[in-house]
């Protein structure tokens, strides 16, 4: 790993309990929080995360997060009525500048969410959480409200395949991390580069493209960098992050858009350092580990002197 990244985890990487909530509302001074779930059919999950942030951000006089706003997409379960219900504020992706037909992905949801949102932070949250905790969102809130060189926040957690802990995550694991090491070695620091909970203040988010689809993570995260520098970026624990997984074909769609989305913004085709860095969880917290990338070819067999002569013989 870089020693730019190793420096960079130590001075950005946090856990959630670091910050209480009530310092966070204390150090608002005036900041405006807006929460944003993307949600399409998620009337299983939506409501209880709803439920959660009014309960415990949102309750008495001095808010963590003034303003929760559900987008969905296209729903054809009760996942609008339910969060409704919960206390939520329901627009429908259509209904957000209708002069632009939408196309359907999470980062069209997540681009036409700043239409509708006045929060100084926006903070994204996936609306398929189980076991949904109050510190996903002030967890990565918390950063913005007390480090004012900071910009962007990304959620770092354990995800457990079934019972298999550490397991999920396939798609980052086989395709963005990778991607990343190889290409954006400043970016080989993030756990959860995929991950869908984070914050980012408005004045940044209002300056990035947005990938329409699956790629939309990697995208921002990409872009952010390059606008904003490694040191304005950071990560925060927030534990273990159960959700609903998708089929393999499904994530072979995804897969494919994130590729092409780091494919739109290489300005080089070269490796710039063929190392992969992966996370374990140890004593101390998530703790590196980096491993060398096969990078060299054979070449064709034919090439080979040996075996054209046995060829002839």
């Amino acid at each position: 790993m870089l020693r730019e990244v190793e420096r960079w985890l130590a001075r950005r990487s946090w856990s959630a309990a670091e910050r209480p909530v009530g310092r966070l509302v204390a150090a608002k001074q005036g900041a405006q929080v807006s929460v944003v779930l993307p949600a399409l059919n998620e009337e299983a999950t939506v409501g209880r995360i709803v439920s959660v942030i009014r309960r415990e951000l949102m309750a008495g006089p001095a808010p963590l997060v003034d303003e929760l706003v559900v987008i969905d997409s296209g729903s054809t379960d009760r996942t609008a009525e339910v969060a409704a219900a919960a206390g939520a504020r329901v627009v429908h992706r259509d209904a957000i500048l209708p002069r632009l037909p939408a196309v359907p992905g999470k980062g069209e949801v997540l681009w036409r969410s700043l239409l509708v949102t006045s929060g100084d932070i926006v903070c994204f949250v996936d609306a398929d959480l189980r076991d949904f905790s109050a510190e996903f969102v002030s967890g990565i809130v918390g950063p913005l409200l007390t480090e004012p060189d900071v910009q962007f926040v990304k959620a770092m957690y354990d995800r457990p395949l079934g019972d298999a802990p550490g397991q999920g995550g396939r798609v980052t694991e086989l395709v963005a991390r990778p991607l990343l090491n190889l290409h954006w070695p400043l970016l080989a620091g993030f756990v959860q580069p995929l991950g869908g909970e984070y914050a980012v203040r408005r004045s940044l988010l209002e300056r990035l493209p947005f990938p329409v689809g699956y790629g939309v993570e990697l995208g921002l995260l990409v872009d952010a960098l390059h606008t904003v520098g490694l040191d304005a970026l950071g990560q925060v624990d927030v534990g273990v992050r159960r959700h609903r997984h998708q089929d393999g074909q499904a994530l072979g769609r995804m897969a494919a858009a994130i590729y092409r989305t780091a494919q739109l913004r290489l300005s080089r085709g070269h490796l710039v350092r063929p190392v992969l860095t992966q996370f374990e969880r140890g004593e101390g917290g998530f703790e590196p580990r980096t491993h060398a990338v096969d990078t060299e070819e054979r070449p064709p067999m034919r090439e080979i002197t040996e075996y054209e002569a046995r060829r002839a013989a």
